[in-house]
């Protein structure tokens, strides 16, 4: 149903894909003035990335989705605008991101990505250089709610898309002016209004990889900018050297794939790095080390009052549709502890510990 919004004008991040079309041809029929705006935030020839084993459709795919931006935005009769904050992404994503992996922990640059770029370097341009714009909104399976006048992040309908995990670390003063119209959709809802509405996109696959750099071969995207160091898998339980790593910085804890572990009657699984020894440990899935029902983040970032975040909650490690039961013991110090009702497999130091009561997203910080 329209509103009488006074034509009240929206930026929409318009990335190329489904998800952003349906939300700028969502927002236009409810009788908003939509610009559109692509974001680029990488470059692969300025940011060194010298392995590069794509093909040449794949190294050209920035500027598909951009194309395919321009042909949603011609489709819907809007403006759109190409916007540049390459360096804004190297300096607050890329590079936290690599001197995090040095570190021998997981990052998430999802979340990065959303903190410092989408909604923070791209929000400040919109509101600083567009002074009539009321609204910015992306394509996120979000919703932005309201109670008592202030201002909350809540989970979409659609639990298995649902990227609040993605958000939990975007500034709260930032939600008043911020749009989620897919929150109230699922992802088949969503195809199928692009495909009524005839968007140049509709069928277009979803983008998988790393926010804004795409789909890549990680550990050979990763040695452009890390050197190998090759060393000893160790199984855990028995101390042996049961295979050889080529660094312990390009893996990940539970990770299964890619190890070069074969012969053996159960399959192995990353369950510690020692980055000083340089020594990658392994467990065939009968160890403790896998589990733990003890969770901790670090400079936890509230998107309600600090003292909401108490008592039994639900908590998500990863993002997927998988929340567990747990209750807070710490929260002081910019640490938030939980211990969870049961043990969870696989908890990566550098992920993201998300908490939720009901559908509210309450915050996240990086867990260690």
């Amino acid at each position: 149903m329209k509103k009488d919004l006074g034509k009240k004008t929206v930026a929409v991040g318009l990335s190329g894909g489904v998800d952003s079309a349906v939300t700028a041809y969502l927002l236009k029929e409810q009788g908003f003035n939509v610009i559109g705006f692509f974001m680029r935030n990488w470059d692969s020839t300025t940011n060194f990335e010298l392995n590069n084993i794509l093909t040449e459709d794949e190294i050209c795919q920035q500027e598909e989705d951009y194309n395919d931006a321009v042909e949603v935005a011609r489709h819907l009769g809007i403006e759109i605008v190409r916007v540049d904050f390459v360096k804004e992404y190297w300096d607050h994503v890329f590079s936290v991101f690599l001197k995090e992996i040095e570190m021998g922990i997981t990052p998430n640059p999802d979340i990065l990505c959303n903190r410092h770029v989408k909604f923070k370097a791209f929000t400040d341009y919109i509101f600083t250089n567009y002074p009539d714009v009321d609204f910015v909104a992306t394509g996120h399976y979000a919703k932005v709610g309201q109670k008592f006048g202030k201002y909350k992040l809540m989970m979409a309908k659609d639990d298995w898309k649902d990227q609040t995990y993605f958000l939990a670390e975007i500034q709260k003063e930032i939600l008043p002016k911020i749009l989620f119209p897919l929150g109230e959709f699922t992802k088949p809802q969503i195809r199928e209004i692009a495909l009524k509405a005839e968007l140049p996109v509709a069928n277009k696959k979803d983008s998988t990889g790393i926010c804004f750099i795409g789909k890549r071969n990680f550990p050979e995207f990763i040695s452009n900018y890390l050197e190998d160091n090759p060393g000893d898998i160790v199984d855990i339980k028995t101390n042996k050297v049961v295979g050889q790593h080529r660094g312990v910085l390009f893996y990940t804890i539970g990770q299964r794939k890619g190890l070069n572990l074969g012969g053996f009657e159960r399959p192995y699984f990353v369950a510690k790095k020692d980055v000083k020894k340089n020594i990658l440990y392994v467990s065939n899935g009968d160890s403790d080390i896998l589990f733990t029902n003890i969770v901790t983040a670090k400079d936890f970032n509230y998107l309600v009052d600090e003292k909401a975040v108490k008592g039994f909650v639900k908590i998500k490690t990863r993002h997927s549709n998988v929340t567990y039961w747990g209750r807070v013991i710490k929260n002081s110090d910019g640490k938030v502890r939980i211990k969870t009702k049961q043990k969870i497999k696989a908890v990566t130091p550098g992920q993201e510990l998300v908490i939720y009561k009901g559908k509210v997203c309450l915050g996240g910080g990086q867990i260690v």
